[in-house]
């Protein structure tokens, strides 16, 4: 028995091995009949000790030594070429190995380590080198590009140094595809067809092996058939003709199908939505407590279809404050195993791209019976917090409830209000409700909450989705007040949850890396800006107040946000960092979250009215899943969102170049390298590059150590220094939007000449 479980190893330590299943690995070890019993039990064995792992096709793999463990997670790819592992820190066999996880959360995968990953697969992967300099090639980098080219640029690219501390690792082998579909161009000659990736860190072209009805120059989403070498060209076939380039909805199309999120609603979802009622029977009127007659508002984007959550403000007698928070009772039509509720748990949420939302749930709900439309009854889970004087949460109820909205808000109409004094009823409302959430939210910040909020920047399209307009909406009383009043009915609900111990999905954001931290601080010097030690919280509020209202606050911000942990989902109630608040999860959009839709079926059981079927609570292991499953659907919407968006930007800053009087955009340089400066252009948020032949006229050295440029031409009046946080005013110089690349340029004259040193 000792024999063959040596022996199994020793096939897996074999230099060449590339992975095995257990019928391949029996005849490779010429076992008898009677030996094939005990080698299964062996094979059993080392996995469940975790000295091996089964990946993708039955196929195993040595777990690897404490040295070079090989780890289970996800790879993500940057346009570059290089990715980056994320291991699952939850992942049992993750959690055996003799090394600390927290060493490496994040492990750099050269390009050429990358195997036949795709960006978001889950893979397992060898650590190679701990935390040592490394170098990399800089410029966009196509895996097997030396290899199994066979068209189009033939540059190499300049190299580059990186280095940082993070492990430098290879994929071993593929676990699970995150998305099936590749994005790109159908070519045909003759009878030979063959396919271009959008996605420039991917071979250049795939052969098309199966006849399609696509026309030569069309975009379409294709299928990977075979692909078992980065140095061989990849095999598939064409699954959804998307339709010619510059067509009305394209582009977004193709981010869609690259990013693996669904259009339609399979038949039987639709046909389940379809079949809910349009009205309300009288027998659930009856048992719900009646809000009908109060004053009860929604304040909502002025776009927006589907409203999730309405309020009611009043004072009570004792002189406290009783604020009920309303919210669609998604629960009430979409029941546990059904169709609907699969579909929307595969989503996980909507996806809210520049000209579309692709959204959770079917229209005919997320847009009419569960939306708190105006004029209209509707149900709801409502939340009553009775709130002291100086904002003290005193206690709150929950129960069903059905509402009828009294008006149906814009945050732009709501604003009016709070800045007139209208007289009416509602304004009067609308005047108290800020008077609390101001409270609410000085409250929050005096105990130690981040103020990360940024103001939104989108581009306005035309009917062919064309960009005219860029819409910077700021963050003001009427957003404020919504969101406070949020928060706290999510803490509320946390709150009742985590105190009746009941299984349920949390919103959790962790505290941050030391390091990381750290590594921020010194950015926030080069801005100008003196940190302090950042593990402190009143450090980090402090540094958060400094750079209020300057230019460099985006940039300060963005800094911090990537230096925390990414808030996630998950059954333990671990708390909010950003937040500072120990207990929270999501209650409040249940109509556009699958984790709300959950925390409301988890409510159920702790409502004054509760309904005679009550939803069961799911199992330790099921919520696992499902925290994890929603909370990578929520960062792939993210990435879709924030990829149609920039899409749009560079569109619409393309249309600039070809203006004959550009617009000047107010710009703050964010870093200096040898190639010139990267700046962002404050009032639309976009970064960009002004390369040194850009720069206004004069002899400009560059100072690697100081990060800056200064010019020693020694002319009157021009321009003496460049460097990080200075202010300045440029134009568009060009765009190029496949390669997702902007350059602008100083108003003033292009330079003479420039030094490096």
């Amino acid at each position: 028995m000792d024999n063959i479980r040596a022996s199994i190893i020793e096939i897996l330590k074999e230099p060449n091995y590339r992975g095995l299943n257990k019928i391949d690995l029996s005849k490779k070890l010429e076992l008898g009949p009677r030996d094939r019993s005990n080698f299964r039990t062996q094979l059993a064995k080392l996995e469940r000790a975790g000295i091996i792992i089964r990946a993708s096709k039955g196929k195993y793999y040595l777990r690897g030594g404490d040295d070079k463990p090989i780890l289970i997670g996800q790879i993500r790819f940057s346009q570059k070429g290089h990715g980056t592992f994320f291991p699952d820190l939850n992942d049992k066999q993750n959690l055996s190995l003799d090394i600390e996880l927290e060493k490496c959360r994040r492990i750099h995968i050269p390009h050429t380590k990358g195997g036949v990953a795709l960006d978001g697969d889950i893979v397992t992967v060898q650590i190679d080198r701990w935390g040592e300099e490394r170098k990399a090639r800089g410029g966009k980098q196509r895996r097997g590009a030396e290899k199994g080219r066979r068209r189009g640029d033939k540059r190499q690219p300049k190299p580059v140094e990186l280095s940082n501390n993070d492990p430098v690792g290879r994929v071993v082998d593929i676990i699970k595809r995150r998305n099936k579909y590749v994005v790109g161009t159908y070519f045909q000659r003759g009878k030979f067809s063959y396919f271009q990736p959008e996605d420039h860190t991917l071979p250049e072209s795939f052969d098309i092996i199966e006849p399609s009805k696509a026309k030569s120059g069309q975009m379409v989403a294709v299928e990977i058939v075979k692909w078992t070498s980065p140095f061989e060209i990849p095999q598939a076939r064409v699954n959804e003709i998307l339709g010619w380039p510059g067509d009305v909805g394209i582009d977004m199309l193709s981010i869609v199908f690259k990013n693996g999120i669904k259009t339609d609603f399979p038949p039987q979802v639709s046909a389940d939505a379809d079949a809910v009622p349009h009205t309300i029977d009288e027998d659930e009127v009856a048992r719900r407590d009646d809000w009908r007659e109060r004053l009860i508002i929604t304040i909502d984007p002025a776009d927006a279809k589907d409203y999730d959550d309405a309020i009611a403000v009043e004072k009570a007698d004792n002189g406290n404050w009783l604020l009920a928070v309303h919210i669609a009772d998604v629960s009430h039509y979409v029941k546990p195993g059904s169709p609907l509720d699969e579909e929307a748990r595969y989503r996980g949420n909507s996806t809210y791209l520049a000209d579309r939302v692709i959204p959770m749930l079917p229209p005919v709900l997320s847009d009419n019976m569960c939306s708190l439309r105006g004029g209209v009854d509707r149900l709801t889970k409502c939340c009553v917090m009775e709130i002291s004087p100086t904002g003290d949460l005193l206690k709150s109820t929950f129960s069903d409830a059905i509402i009828h909205s009294k008006a149906r808000m814009s945050y732009e109409e709501a604003q009016v209000m709070l800045e007139g004094d209208t007289g009416e009823e509602i304004g009067d409302m609308v005047r108290d409700a800020w008077q609390l959430a101001s409270m609410l939210r000085k409250n929050r910040f005096v105990k130690g909450a981040l103020d990360l909020d940024f103001p939104e920047v989108r581009v306005k399209l035309d009917e062919k989705g064309v960009p005219v307009d860029i819409i910077k909406s700021e963050h003001n009383e009427s957003h404020k007040l919504i969101e406070e009043f949020m928060l706290l009915a999510n803490e509320a609900t946390a709150r009742l949850l985590k105190g009746r111990a009941t299984g349920t999905i949390y919103r959790i954001h962790e505290d941050p890396d030391a390091d990381k931290l750290m590594e921020f601080s010194q950015t926030a010097a080069t801005l100008g800006f003196r940190s302090g030690d950042l593990t402190n919280r009143k450090h980090i509020q402090s540094l958060l107040k400094q750079a209020k209202g300057t230019m460099e606050e985006h940039a300060i911000k963005l800094g911090l946000l990537k230096s925390l942990k990414r808030a996630a989902y998950g059954k333990e109630p671990l708390g909010h960092y950003g937040l500072n608040k120990g207990d929270y999860c999501h209650f409040t959009s249940p109509i556009r979250r699958y984790a709300d839709l959950i925390v409301h079926r988890s409510l159920e059981r702790h409502l004054s009215n509760p309904p005679a079927q009550i939803d069961p609570i799911l199992k330790s292991a099921e919520l696992d899943k499902i925290g994890e499953h929603i909370s990578n659907t929520e960062r792939t919407s993210a990435a879709a969102e924030n990829e149609s968006q920039k899409l749009k930007m560079m569109e619409y800053l393309y249309l600039c170049t070809q203006k004959e009087e550009p617009p000047i955009f107010k710009c703050v340089v964010i870093e200096a390298r040898r190639m010139g400066i990267f700046v962002e252009a404050i009032d639309i948020m976009t970064k960009g590059l002004i390369r040194v032949d850009h720069f206004p006229a004069g002899d400009w050295l560059f100072d690697s150590e100081l990060q800056k440029y200064t010019n020693h031409d020694g002319m009157k009046g021009s321009l003496k220094e460049i460097k990080v946080g200075q202010k300045i005013d440029a134009h568009v110089a060009r765009v190029d939007i496949e390669a997702k690349m902007i350059d602008f340029k100083f108003v003033q004259a292009a330079a003479k000449r420039s030094r490096k040193k």
